[in-house]
Formats: C-alpha cells, structure tokens, sequence
C-alpha cells in the first residue's frame, strides 16, 4: 500500500504546537515566549484547528487563560495532557501522510534529540498520548529516527533534504543512504530525493534541517535563505548551497524556479553567540503563510518575497525574536496535521 506525504500547502485539519513551560531551556524568558505562542494561535484558529499539547493539567489552565484574553477562537483548540521535555512539535510530532486509499496515516518515528544533543525520553512518547486522546486510530510506529524539521517536499514527489542531516551518524547509524532513500520513497511516497551537501547557520543545532535552508512552494519553486555578508562564518557554505540549488533538477528533467530570501541582520544572545535566524522557517497554513520576522529592516523584503512564492495565501508576519534564543523558529514550533487527520 503505497502511501504520499502531502505538501505543506495541502488543505490540513489542525496544526499542533507544544507549549514551553517552566520546566524547559525557555524559562528564562517564558513570557516573551509565550506572547508569540499566542500570536500563532490567532493566526491558526482564524483558519483551522489547534491541537496543543500541554506539559500538565496546571499548564492547560494557564493556557486556557491566555487564550481566552487574546483574539483567539477557543472553540478551535483542543488540548492534549502529556509530559513534554521541550516544545520543537516539527520534530517529535508525527509526519502523516495519505495512503493509497485514501486514509491519513499519522507515522511515529523516532526522536532522540538531533543526535542525542539533549533530553528527549519525554517528547519521544507524546505522539502516541497525543493519538490515544484524540481517538486517532491509523498510525504507524517506525522505528528509525527521523525529524519532519529534515525534510521537505512538493506537489510531485521531490523531497529536499541535506546529507549534514540524514546521512549524520548520530542519527542511523546502520542505515546508508540507499537505505535512506528506500525510507523515503516506500514510506513518505519521495519519488526524487534532492541532497544538499551544503547549508549551515551558526547557532543551529539540528545539523542542518533542510526546514531552516530551503522550502518548497508550488509550482516547481524552491524558496531559500540568501546570505550577503561575506564575513559570517558559514557564508561559504551557504553560497555553494545556492549553486547546489541552481544545479538541481526536478522530477521531469527541468530546473527549479529559485527565490532568494534576503539575509536578516545578525542576531546574538545575551552571552554574544549568534542565534540563527533564517526567513525559510516560515509556516503554511490553509490560505496563509506565517512568516517569521525578526525586527530587524530586512524584514520587508522577505514578506514580499513570501508573497512571490505564494501568491494565493495571506503573509503574516510573526516576530519570532524571542524564539531563536532557543536556536529554532516558526517552522520548528509547529506540525501541520492534514485534512482527515482528525477524523482518522
């Protein structure tokens, strides 16, 4: 039974996010935080369902206070009561995808923390509580590590991804790429992997999720983070992901149409180490696309450049300053769940 992962851009039931508590790297500075995590919300349930998983039924409280003091539709969150270590949900949620009957399959691979880098026991049990209380009943447990921040993939069946990821030996470390490969095509229905050997922020510490590089739009588009400053660390590798990207080809033979995000102005913590930032974290949504923003004079462009790649779709933009303290952003917060996710 041959199964398809959708697009981003595919109609979706519900997003999920996973709420930082006080319990988390995010203490310090939850409150901040938490202000974007409502901002998302409003934005999400104007659209679609919400499904939030919450670290404790005291969390859900304060959640539910929250939400009920901003412009949120309360009437589209649902809430899901499970221990949680932190709050990327594109990693440790499930990638669900429709199999040859038509039926969404939520799959449940594995989540050791990109690399066993940091505790991750907790957030590697939230799928099944999250399938058990929503009454979910097609998935799939697969026993291999894979994050849905390392992958990306078009209306056609090519899939983005990077070597610096999925061939990383702290993830599969018995698995070839072939291996791999064969992964992607039986489970995921990839029927062109495009690699990228190249493509690496400073601060980032997921060994280069392709989600922080470069996205998919439709129409045979690939929309990626640009860098002009010769004088970062990484510049390099980011001007040869460019030309790995100019290089590339689709599943028909023909080139990519390329659009370059711009480069946002350097971003440090408090302790002067550079954070991350990157446009091409963005979210897409049911007729919206929400862009990360980072205060910063760049910010005009890439919504403008958003708006080029998805012409059909609102751009709103979420400050997501704040959340690159924690070396992700709004991609990495948030797992698209695909229409009939919720009635499966």
């Amino acid at each position: 039974m041959s199964n398809r992962l959708p697009p981003e851009w595919a109609k979706q039931d519900a997003i999920m996010l996973t709420w930082p508590h006080a319990d988390t790297d995010w203490k310090p500075i939850l409150n901040e935080v938490e202000a974007v995590y409502v901002s998302i919300c409003e934005a999400i349930t104007a659209r679609q369902k919400l499904v939030v998983v919450c670290h404790d039924e005291v969390l859900k409280i304060h959640i539910s206070q929250l939400l009920h003091g901003a412009n949120v539709i309360i009437q589209n969150v649902q809430f899901v009561i499970v221990a949680t270590n932190d709050s990327w949900a594109r990693d440790h949620g499930p990638i669900s995808v429709v199999n040859s009957q038509g039926q969404v399959v939520a799959l449940d691979f594995t989540f050791n923390g990109w690399g066993s880098k940091y505790p991750a026991d907790l957030d590697n049990q939230i799928n099944q509580e999250m399938f058990k209380q929503l009454g979910i009943c097609n998935w799939r447990k697969i026993d291999v590590v894979l994050e849905g921040g390392a992958i990306d993939i078009d209306e056609k069946g090519n899939l983005l991804t990077t070597e610096r990821c999925l061939l990383n030996k702290n993830r599969n470390h018995r698995m070839t790429r072939a291996d791999i490969e064969g992964l992607l095509k039986t489970e995921l229905g990839a029927k062109n992997i495009l690699w990228l050997d190249h493509g690496v922020l400073e601060g980032d510490d997921t060994d280069s999720h392709i989600d922080t590089l470069a996205r998919f739009a439709p129409g045979q588009t690939i929309i990626y983070q640009g860098c002009n400053e010769s004088g970062y660390r990484f510049f390099d590798e980011l001007e040869k992901m460019k030309q790995s990207l100019v290089q590339m080809r689709s599943l028909d033979g023909k080139p990519f149409n390329l659009l370059e995000l711009p480069w946002p102005s350097g971003q440090a913590n408090a302790s002067g180490e550079r954070l991350p930032a990157t446009y091409a974290n963005f979210l897409i949504i049911n007729d919206a696309v929400l862009a990360p923003i980072y205060d910063v004079e760049e910010d005009t462009e890439a919504l403008q450049t958003l708006q080029m790649a998805f012409p059909e779709h609102q751009i709103v933009a979420v400050n997501c300053r704040p959340i690159i303290e924690q070396f992700g952003s709004l991609h990495c917060l948030t797992m698209q769940l695909p229409k009939n996710f919720l009635a499966n």
